[in-house]
């Protein structure tokens, strides 16, 4: 039961109150470029969450087991060429390096598999379907993983890994729909000259940033709520 609210609360604080884009402002290219139609946009934040949720996954498996201080890989090759038992192995350094050829590899899967069974998906994309590659916010999720791996306190699992991802993917993809169904709708409205474009649409972010700052505290909040609903059950239990 715990483990499943605080996966509950790591999905809800990644991806409304920690939202990607409107927190830490890190995949804005996407979002300001595909961010013309909904249908695009949606599509964009579909492909994005996929790419993120597979570069996650193998993120966490190559810093798990190889990159992170002490990992199994490197301390069992360090052993087995007569190395000094005691020696610390840390390949975190790697680590940038690791991450960059994963994403690219997960952002040519995903091109490859839209580019055969939705072509007109692939061609509305254009340019921005590769250049996911260079989304930081896929970058982003896997250096807050391996931050979380280089803390024995708080290592994380695999599963709070894909959550994180998934749910960060999620945010980026309600704040790119939202984005999308506004900037569809001002294209109807009276903008001034000197707003049109890029302009509009950064001040139309920054509002959202400070819409989506109203949900500060709800994980807070649920965590308390459940937390008492749990502390109840459980006393009712040891009463019957």
């Amino acid at each position: 039961m715990d483990t499943l609210v605080s996966l509950l609360l790591l999905a809800i604080s990644t991806a409304f109150i920690n939202n990607f884009v409107l927190k830490y402002f890190v995949g804005i290219c996407p979002f300001l470029g595909v961010s013309r139609k909904i249908s695009t946009a949606v599509g964009m934040g579909c492909a994005v969450t996929f790419v993120m949720a597979i570069a996650a996954f193998l993120s966490w498996t190559f810093t798990y087991f190889v990159l992170r201080p002490e990992a199994p890989l490197p301390v069992w090759v360090w052993q087995i060429c007569g190395g000094d038992p005691g020696t610390t192995i840390d390949l975190s350094i790697l680590s940038y390096l690791v991450y960059i050829f994963v994403i690219a590899a997960s952002v040519q899967f995903v091109e490859m598999y839209v580019r055969k069974f939705f072509p007109p998906l692939y061609k509305a994309f254009g340019v921005f379907l590769p250049l996911i590659t260079t989304n930081c916010a896929i970058l982003f999720a896997c250096l807050e993983i391996l931050k979380q791996l280089q803390d024995p306190t708080q290592l994380w699992g695999l599963h709070e890994a894909l959550v994180y991802s998934m749910a960060g993917g999620l945010g980026f993809t309600v704040a790119i729909a939202m984005m999308a169904g506004i900037r569809e709708e001002l294209e109807m409205c009276d903008v001034p000259q000197s707003l049109q474009g890029v302009g509009i649409a950064l001040l139309t972010a920054g509002i959202l940033a400070m819409a989506f700052m109203g949900f500060a505290g709800v994980d807070k909040g649920l965590a308390n709520a459940l937390t008492a609903d749990t502390t109840a059950e459980m006393t009712a239990s040891f009463k019957k």
